[in-house]
Formats: structure tokens, C-alpha cells, sequence
């Protein structure tokens, strides 16, 4: 195989962790960012997708039928990953848990191997340890349990080659099982006839490390019927051995006040990941399934602000939102200039994310409303003006509210409009929000947070139920009093408004909503 600049495409094989997006490596993060074509399973969080670039081809290569594409054989796997390889592109093979832990990953790597291509195995967070840990079972725990093991239970009616040595298997303190559910039986009755004690503490695990994680313990001769149970459905990881008894004192993933609860956020994952990284603290499973994205307008367009910029024919330069200030850098750049273009004139901008993107910029405002919404900013310049008139140069979405500039304009100020960006829906095919689409329709939302009308005007255009369904999540949370305008134009009720546009103030108005509801 040859490994250099002159190679063929390569394949890189992506450990995704059992479940949690928090638990894939940083080398992970990095291959996903450059991957031309991302092949995914089904048990790898489709939050990871996030990682990828715009122009990234997903795959969905899972071995069950979803609403993200058909099922796939581990032969055409094997079969699209050598030829996505041969045609030069970088391939990224994301795959549930550990590669090479009962991920099959050997025989992905033994085709590419014999097609002479290369490829390279990035080790993930194997289920066994994340899993087990998660449901506060350490594998190994002095005075207890000096060695573990792991064992696959599907193959436990027999196979001449490879098969599990149930005799040696018994003698470790420590066993966790891997899909295990359709043949625990056969499992737990090999174990008892290696000598396995039948009162041997043991814990069936679902969805371990999400949100629906749920932990079961028991002893191995009830397992088989803890095991099928109808809450209790695959994937699950089962321990055995008097391990499982320290859950008692260390559990610490089920304890946390929001666990158990789905998040749905609706703007895109930059954006998203300070309220992500908080809720996820407080326990809940958040999902990030932007519904739009931002486009900015034509160079043309663009041109025509940044001159507006540069002349200086303003007093006051209004800016509602960090696009907005985006915008206006895109706009100096394309006439050669910077920031420098706005040296004398005065500043008002609303909003925290607002104040980050003009610090990115070197520039301080000069006014900071303590409404932060246009109208209220609006309001503020109009108090600072104090009775006087000023023109002012507004840059803002194309179909934002008017409300702002028919205040000002009332009030004598020139207002100078200019489109600086729009809010474009993203399309409801996209593997994120198929997923979102298809949690909403089962009820697997607890709560949805939105961020801009926008979001929920592109989120109810996706399909035409979206709207009921919308009413039956527990807790709907927005952003200001616009978003919550939208909603209730909607006749949606609102449970969970923050009070200030701030990822602290949001993720405080969610928790608290859920708080009142379980008090």
C-alpha cells in the first residue's frame, strides 16, 4: 500500500463510542472534518455528523432499514468502501463502539488490504467500558473482580471455529456480553454449566449512555427473563459478576436532573454548542438538527453595503444579530477594506453573540440595549438620541421583522436598509433531521428549543403534521419574546422562554420548565 501524496483515496475507520457524541476522539473529530465521504452505521450518534464539511457525500450503511437509507450487507460495505477508496477520495467509515471490539472492522480493513489500499483504524470508546462505567459498574475493582472479559452472545448456539469457550469464560470475575438479547438463554445456561454460581449479580443494559439509558439488575438465573421483558429491546449490554453490586454507591449517569430527557435544538451546531455542553451537564440527551442555514447574498449586494460602510453617510450603524456583522466583514473584505472603514461613527448592537462576533472584529459598541431584541434596540438608540435624528445604516435579514424600522422612521431617523443575509430552510432529507422528524413523530422529544421564527417556519414546512405534533412535546422553549410570538401565532404553547437571548438563560428556562413539570 502506498501512504503519501501521490496515494490513492484512503479509508479511515472511526471509532463512534457506544452512544454519547461527547465520548469520540479528538483524532476522530479530525478524520470526520476531512472526509469527502462518511459511511455510518446505524448505532453511531448522528450528532457526529456535525463534524463533516458542507460538501461531505453521508452514506447510511446500517444492517437495518431506516428512514436515512436501505440496509446494507457487510459484503456491499466492504464492496463501497473499496470502491469510494480506488475512485481517490477520502473516506471516513464511522462505526458504533471500538472497530475492531465485535465492530467487524477487521474484514473492512481485510478488503481494502487485499485492494491494495490504505487505510488507517482510529480506535473509538468500546461499549464495554463506557457503558458499564456510565451505569456506575467498574469492570475491575480490587477485592472484587481482578479480570474481565468479553464475549459476543450470538454465536452461543455454537460454531466449530471461533467459538466461545464457555468453561474459560465462567472463570473471570468480570464477563460482559455483546448482543447478547435473542440468545440469552443459551448464555446464562453454558455459564451455569461451566460452574457459574446462578445467584452471580447481573445488569442488563439499553441504550447505555443516552438518554434512554435504562439498568436493570438482577442475578444470572433471572436474567433470561429480565432480558425479555418489553422495555427491555436491543442494543444492550449485559455484565456478570459481583461487580455489578458497587451501581449501588457509584451509579452517577441516571442521578443527573435532566436525565432521561431528549433536547431538540434547532440551530446549527457552532451556534448550538454552548447549550449543548450545558444541558448535556445537566443530563440531557441533546440532538442538533439545524433547520436552516444562513446564506449570504450575491458580492453584488454585498458590494452595495460595503459602500455604504465606507461613505459614511451614517451616524449609527444598527446591528441586530452576529450574521449581521458577518455580513459586514464579507462586505469591507470584497472592497479591500476592514474595520477600520467604520473609525468614527457610533455602534449599536443587541445581544451577547452579537458583542463576541464585533470583538472578533476589534470593535467595541457604543450602545447595548437591556431588551435585546431590534425593537428594543431600536427604543434604546431613540432614548440616547433624545429627541434628535440620526441616520442610521441597518444591515439585516431579508425577511427579518419591520418593527425596528418603522419605530425609527416614525421618529424623523433616516433609515438605511441593506439585505445582509437570509435564513434559508435546509432540506428535510438531510440524515439530522430525519431523525429529529422521525423522534418527533414517535414522541421521543421531551423538549424542542428554537432560536429564530425561521427555524420553526422551516421546521413546520417539512412536513404536513409537523405543527400537531409540535403540540404534543412536553416543553417547547424559545430564544426571546420574537420566537415566542411565532409559536403562539401558531397556537402552540410556550413552556420555557429565556431571559435574555444567553445559552445560560435558555438552558435555565428548560431546566426549570422541567422542574415545575416533574414537581
Amino acid at each position: 500500500m502506498t501512504w503519501g501524496r501521490d496515494a490513492k483515496g484512503r479509508v479511515y475507520l472511526v471509532g463512534a463510542g457506544p452512544g454519547d457524541p461527547g465520548l469520540l476522539t479528538c483524532r476522530g473529530r479530525e478524520v470526520l472534518q476531512k472526509a469527502e465521504v462518511l459511511v455510518y452505521d446505524g448505532l453511531a450518534p448522528i450528532e457526529l455528523l456535525a463534524h463533516t464539511s458542507a460538501n461531505c457525500e453521508h452514506i447510511y450503511a446500517g444492517k437495518k432499514r431506516s428512514p436515512r437509507g436501505k440496509p446494507f450487507s457487510q459484503e456491499e460495505i466492504n464492496a463501497l468502501l473499496v470502491a469510494r477508496a480506488a475512485a481517490g477520495q477520502c473516506v471516513v467509515r464511522l462505526k458504533g463502539g471500538d472497530p475492531f471490539v465485535f465492530g467487524r472492522g477487521a474484514e473492512e480493513c481485510q478488503a481494502l488490504a487485499e485492494a491494495g489500499l490504505p487505510f488507517e483504524v482510529v480506535p473509538g470508546v468500546s461499549a464495554a467500558t463506557a457503558v458499564a462505567a456510565y451505569a456506575g459498574i467498574p469492570l475491575t475493582a480490587r477485592g472484587i473482580a481482578a479480570s474481565a472479559v468479553l464475549v459476543t452472545g450470538h454465536e452461543a448456539s455454537g460454531k466449530s471455529t471461533g467459538a466461545v469457550d464457555w468453561k474459560a469464560v465462567a472463570g473471570h470475575q468480570s464477563i460482559v456480553l455483546f448482543m447478547a438479547w435473542k440468545k440469552i438463554g443459551d448464555c446464562v445456561e453454558k455459564l451455569l454449566d461451566a460452574g457459574k454460581s446462578p445467584d452471580t449479580l447481573a445488569a442488563a443494559i439499553r441504550w447505555g449512555t443516552r438518554a434512554g439509558q435504562r439498568t436493570v439488575k438482577t442475578t444470572l438465573a433471572e436474567l433470561p427473563d429480565v432480558m425479555h421483558r418489553p422495555q427491555m429491546r436491543p442494543p444492550i449490554l449485559v455484565v456478570i459478576g459481583e461487580v455489578v453490586g458497587l451501581s449501588d454507591d457509584l451509579a452517577w449517569f441516571e442521578q443527573r436532573p435532566l436525565f432521561g430527557k431528549r433536547v431538540l435544538l434547532t440551530r446549527d451546531p457552532e451556534r448550538s454548542q454552548a447549550v449543548s455542553a450545558e444541558l448535556r451537564e445537566l443530563g440531557a440527551d441533546v440532538l442538533v438538527a439545524p433547520t436552516t442555514r444562513i446564506e449570504f447574498p450575491s458580492d453584488e449586494v454585498l458590494e452595495a453595503l460595503g459602500k455604504a460602510l465606507v461613505d459614511r453617510k451614517w451616524n449609527w450603524l444598527m446591528l441586530s444579530s452576529a450574521n449581521a456583522v458577518r455580513a459586514c466583514q464579507r462586505a469591507l473584505r470584497l472592497l479591500n477594506a476592514d474595520s477600520r472603514a467604520c473609525a468614527g461613527g457610533r455602534i449599536a448592537a443587541v445581544g451577547r453573540a452579537t458583542l463576541t462576533a464585533l470583538a472578533g472584529i476589534g470593535l467595541v459598541p457604543d450602545l447595548v440595549p437591556t431588551k435585546s431584541t431590534g425593537l428594543g434596540l431600536a427604543q434604546t438608540l431613540l432614548e440616547q438620541l433624545d429627541g434628535a435624528t440620526a441616520s442610521v445604516l441597518y444591515p439585516r435579514a431579508r425577511a427579518g421583522r419591520t418593527d425596528a424600522i418603522a419605530k425609527l422612521t416614525a421618529a424623523g431617523c433616516d433609515v438605511q436598509v441593506h439585505t445582509a443575509y437570509s435564513s434559508v430552510p435546509r432540506e428535510g432529507s438531510e440524515p439530522e433531521l430525519l431523525d429529529a422528524l422521525s423522534k418527533l413523530r414517535t414522541g421521543a422529544l421531551h423538549s424542542i428549543a428554537f432560536f429564530a421564527p425561521s427555524q420553526l417556519d422551516a421546521l413546520c414546512a417539512m412536513a404536513d403534521d409537523v405543527e400537531g405534533m409540535l403540540a404534543e412535546v412536553p416543553i417547547l422553549a424559545a430564544i426571546g419574546p420574537t420566537t415566542e410570538a411565532a409559536l403562539r401565532a401558531r397556537g402552540l404553547e410556550v413552556r420555557a422562554v429565556a431571559a435574555s437571548p444567553t445559552s445560560a438563560d435558555i438552558t435555565q428556562a428548560i431546566a426549570k420548565a422541567f422542574f415545575a413539570s416533574a414537581g
